[in-house]
């Protein structure tokens, strides 16, 4: 990165001009003072605490320049904007417009992360390539992702999350993507949209980026898409494991790590993923889309699929010392997905018993109980032995199962009760049986799949 004052300051719109009479770049970006070095520019943003506290410290570890919303009465070169959120993310947009990468936006309700691993390793077979790092995929995260690109990058991509409406709005419009996928409309945040539908809309919202010759890549078979994919003047590609979609997937085997697939597209071809999943080949078909859409041959699209690295906690396999194999999607959780992933634990090979490990889905609004309730249906005593669940809401479910499973292969704890679960499970497990741990992220299960580790 080499940005001149000058560039930041019409790209940010800058109002003290007597700035531009200091002559010098900055090769960095950072809002967070522990990653500051020499040539930086530092961003003080709003949160708990007000970044622009940090700015002397900035300026003590190598920081060159800042940004303000006010007049600084200490002695640092600064240019003074309205709000240095807004200011970030307008910098964002000028140096991406600099560097001029192709852009893939990935959205959905489930399956970011993962499709946007598979995409980036479709896409590195082919050109330099950059993704988004761990969860920075909010209005702060993106800007930042985009900030840390080399110039040397051809094909960025971008994870869009949200919360609320106008979310995906803001970063496809920072990000203006030449590709965009939404993997999937599930239940995440329908507390703040009010209905999937809510969250259709929302999630639609990228297109409102996309470029006018740009691809729109979603699944065939979610009805709610139907309509609003009637306004969009882009290519749209759709892709499925039913019986319809441009990119059709037909599993031919599934293992606890590995799935191999077809796809219509591509008479005779056997592909291959390193995880467990029908909705894991849904991901791989989106990344298979992305790929043929920048011109990505298929060989390569086929080794990129066969070899990409899975961001931790997302659906990933770890195993104890004593040899319990564990299944930890801990990160986020909502009913379509949590279904989805115990149809697929269900049907994997266990040399012991198969245990289930639940905690409450966040963010479900005033249908919670009846959503935690639907899960019940996709969990079979005669596919999984003992089921522990933990929270509030799981209550729900448990009520559901209860006349399924005999009293003690079936356990529900409060929140204040994780310590007794924890320990309850210890005491459960053999070295030859499979646990399998969902929830949302604030349930904090990431400390029972640590403490198994840990332990045995």
């Amino acid at each position: 990165m080499n940005l001149t004052i000058k560039d930041i300051f019409q790209a940010v719109g800058g109002k003290n001009e007597e700035i531009l009479q200091t002559e010098f770049s900055i090769e960095q970006v950072e809002f967070d003072t522990r990653k500051v070095v020499n040539n930086t520019l530092f961003i003080p943003l709003k949160g708990n605490r007000d970044g622009h506290e940090f700015i002397e410290q900035a300026f003590s570890m190598g920081a060159c320049l800042t940004l303000s919303d006010r007049p600084l009465e200490m002695n640092v070169p600064y240019i003074l904007v309205e709000d240095t959120l807004k200011a970030f993310q307008e910098l964002a947009k000028f140096y991406l417009k600099k560097i001029n990468p192709k852009v893939c936006a990935i959205t959905g309700s489930n399956g970011k992360t993962t499709t946007k691993d598979m995409t980036s390793s479709v896409l590195s077979t082919t050109f330099k390539t950059y993704k988004t790092q761990g969860n920075y995929n909010n209005e702060i995260g993106l800007p930042y992702t985009i900030m840390s690109i080399d110039e040397q990058v051809e094909v960025l991509v971008l994870e869009m999350g949200m919360d609320r409406k106008g979310d995906i709005e803001l970063l496809t419009s920072i990000g203006q993507p030449d590709v965009a996928a939404i993997t999937m409309i599930g239940e995440s945040h329908i507390e703040h949209l009010g209905s999937r539908s809510g969250i259709a809309s929302a999630k639609m919202e990228i297109v409102s980026g996309l470029k006018k010759d740009g691809t729109l890549i979603v699944p065939e078979d979610e009805p709610l898409l139907k309509p609003l994919l009637k306004e969009v003047t882009q290519q749209v590609k759709t892709f499925g494991l039913t019986d319809e979609g441009d990119y059709l997937g037909a599993i031919v085997e599934e293992t606890k790590n590995h799935t191999t697939f077809t796809v219509n597209r591509f008479e005779g071809e056997i592909f291959s993923i390193p995880v467990l999943g029908k909705y894991n080949v849904g991901n791989a078909l989106i990344a298979m889309a992305v790929g043929e859409a920048l011109d990505v041959p298929v060989e390569n699209i086929k080794q990129g699929l066969a070899t990409f690295d899975l961001t931790k906690n997302r659906t990933e396999w770890l195993e104890t010392k004593n040899g319990v194999q564990i299944l930890s999607d801990v990160y986020n959780a909502n009913p379509t997905a949590m279904k989805l992933v115990l149809d697929s634990f269900s049907k994997i090979k266990s040399q012991g018993r198969k245990i289930a490990v639940l905690g409450d889905m966040l963010e479900l609004g005033p249908d919670s109980g009846k959503m935690h309730q639907s899960v019940g249906a996709h969990i079979d005593p005669s596919q999984i032995d003992v089921v522990y669940l933990y929270g509030s809401e799981m209550k729900h479910l448990y009520a559901d199962l209860k006349g399924k499973y005999p009293e003690e292969k079936l356990a529900i704890y409060d929140t204040s009760e994780k310590e007794e679960m924890t320990k309850a499970i210890g005491q459960e497990i053999k070295s030859s049986d499979t646990v399998f741990l969902k929830a949302s992220n604030g349930m904090g299960l990431k400390e029972v799949v640590d403490n198994l580790l840990n332990n045995h």
